[in-house]
Parts: C-alpha cells; sequence; structure tokens
C-alpha cells in the first residue's frame, strides 16, 4: 500500500500522459522485457491477477513525472480493465506497487546503479533487477531484494524470488531470430522455462513423435493381421478349417 502524503483529489490515468516521449535506447530494452512477458503470458494464461508492462510509466504522484522502468510486473492487479487496456501505471488507483522491476542498461547510461536504485527503493519495490550485457568484470545480472527498506544484492543465477514463484537469470538463447544472451524466468530448480518458439517446436515434435507411434502401431496391427492370414491359409492346406478350431 502506498505510504505517500497525496493530494485530495488526483487524476485517473486517462487523464495522465501516457509516454514520456522518451525513445528507447537500444532495441534489446523493448526485446528483453518483450520475452519475459511473452513467457508469462503461456505460463500464467489461466490468471487474471497480473500485469507486466513495457516501457509504461508509474505515476506516484500527479504532480511529479512518472518512473518509467523497461518493465515491471505487479501482482494482485487486474489483469486489464478492458479492451483499450492501461494508458499508465497509476498507483493511487491501483494501489498495489510492483513487486518487480526491470532495467536494461544502454550505450546511453541512465543513472540504473544510483538513482533509479534509490528512487525504486523509497518506492517500496520489492525486487529491483538491472541486466548490463557490456559489463565485463561485474555479473551481467544484478538483483536487489528489498530488506528492511534497503535493497540487498542477491547472488546467484538465476535468483529465485519466492514471493513471485519463479526465478529470473540468464544465459544465451535464441529469441527474435538472435543468438546471444537473454533474460528468462526459471523454475525453482533452476530450470528455465521455454520462449514461445521453444514451445510451439517442443509441440511440433511431440505431435510428430505421437504420429509416428501411431503409424507404428498401425503397422504392426497390420503386420500382425498378415501373419493370422498366412497362418489360417498353412492351416486350410492341411486340411484344417481355422474357423472351426475349438
Amino acid at each position: 500500500m502506498l505510504e505517500y502524503n497525496l493530494p485530495r483529489y488526483l487524476p485517473s490515468a486517462e487523464e495522465l500522459p501516457d509516454s514520456d516521449e522518451t525513445p528507447v535506447d537500444n532495441e534489446l530494452q523493448e526485446l528483453i522485457p518483450g520475452l519475459l512477458k511473452a513467457i508469462l503470458l503461456i505460463l500464467w494464461s489461466e490468471r487474471m491477477d497480473w500485469l507486466f508492462a513495457i516501457d509504461m510509466g508509474i505515476y506516484y504522484h500527479p504532480d511529479k513525472p512518472p518512473i518509467v522502468p523497461d518493465g515491471f510486473l505487479s501482482l494482485g492487479v487486474e489483469r486489464f480493465y478492458d479492451e483499450e487496456l492501461r494508458p499508465s501505471y497509476v498507483l493511487w488507483d491501483e494501489n498495489v506497487v510492483p513487486i518487480f522491476v526491470l532495467e536494461v542498461v544502454s550505450q546511453n547510461y541512465r543513472k540504473e546503479y544510483t538513482t533509479k536504485l534509490a528512487e525504486y527503493e523509497a518506492l517500496g519495490v520489492l525486487y529491483y533487477v538491472i541486466y548490463s550485457s557490456r559489463r565485463r568484470r561485474k555479473p551481467h545480472l544484478e538483483v536487489h531484494k528489498l530488506v528492511n527498506g534497503k535493497y540487498e544484492l542477491q547472488e546467484g543465477n538465476p535468483v529465485w524470488l519466492p514471493e513471485i514463484g519463479l526465478g529470473i537469470g540468464c544465459e544465451r538463447g535464441n529469441y527474435s531470430g538472435v543468438t546471444r544472451e537473454w533474460m528468462y524466468w526459471y523454475d525453482q530448480q533452476g530450470q528455465r522455462y521455454l520462449t514461445p518458439a521453444e514451445q510451439i517446436k517442443q509441440e511440433t515434435q511431440r505431435a510428430q513423435q505421437e504420429r509416428q507411434r501411431a503409424q507404428q502401431e498401425r503397422q504392426r496391427a497390420q503386420q500382425a493381421e498378415e501373419r493370422v492370414q498366412q497362418l489360417a491359409e498353412q492351416l486350410r492346406a492341411l486340411g484344417i478349417d481355422p474357423d472351426n478350431l475349438g
């Protein structure tokens, strides 16, 4: 819940700007959170109590500009209001602070490790995740968890997020036709969940295997029938009626 002292009369999401007009610096800032959202759309297809937004403004005060992370996840909110979807995320309407925020560091450093970290900490975001594939001496992925009001860096790759029921990590793979390091969701055993394309490929292979097994079963049944016919012909050649064996 919010702890800010807000004015009495507040604008709605429809009355606030839906963009800060700042273009992304790198295509990865859209593709990486887009992949995470695409996986969630399959994993949580039956759930309607979550929102994963990409480049959407989070309004925490009507007189201040929104914070616009590359991606964020909120739990316990409506998946969507209507067919127009959300123009922005307004905390005094939602009454739920995002549980997970993602920033993808691009060529133009945007204070992800300093100012933004302090902002998300003050906002009460439980997990603040920073990804930078350009780092050489430090891990590409940092997962910060809010503990007693302060962020603590979590170790490991992937990192299990019990409050979400998923792990977050990075490894090499292929998405959108590009082979590189990507971020993925993981299960509690550290096994990553498949991308939509991988799931389609897996289902296609499974269907092919099922068709092959069915074809093999038909072939075995046909061969068994042929053997029965051959045996019946052999019995008739010996003067035995196979239909009257008892």
